[in-house]
């Protein structure tokens, strides 16, 4: 049984809940901001890290990418690497900046 597929609205869900999962692992203080809104509708995502007020880079996800992939160990594994990663780096901009 696999766990991919699914509505654009249920994989805006799991993709939010997986990136927020991981990227917490780094730091609880870090917000995922998903954009999901009419222009990306049932295209794609867009995904920023907060923390504070510092807003970081966009991370670029396909909605066909995700959907197929979700119920992939191997990819999730990947992205989740992904997206710690990306956490760090924002952290690491915060902390610089608050060092000024």
């Amino acid at each position: 049984m696999t766990f991919s597929g699914g509505s654009y609205p249920e994989i805006t869900r799991w993709l939010w809940n997986f990136l927020t999962s991981h990227a917490k692992r780094v730091d609880p203080r870090i917000q995922v901001l998903l954009e999901a809104g009419d222009e990306r509708e049932g295209k794609s995502y867009a995904a920023r890290f907060r923390i504070g007020n510092q807003v970081g880079a966009v991370m670029e996800f396909d909605y066909a990418e995700v959907a197929a992939n979700r119920g992939s160990l191997a990819w999730c594994a990947t992205l989740a690497e992904r997206t710690k990663e990306r956490a760090r780096i924002e952290l690491r901009g915060v902390t610089s900046a608050g060092a000024r």
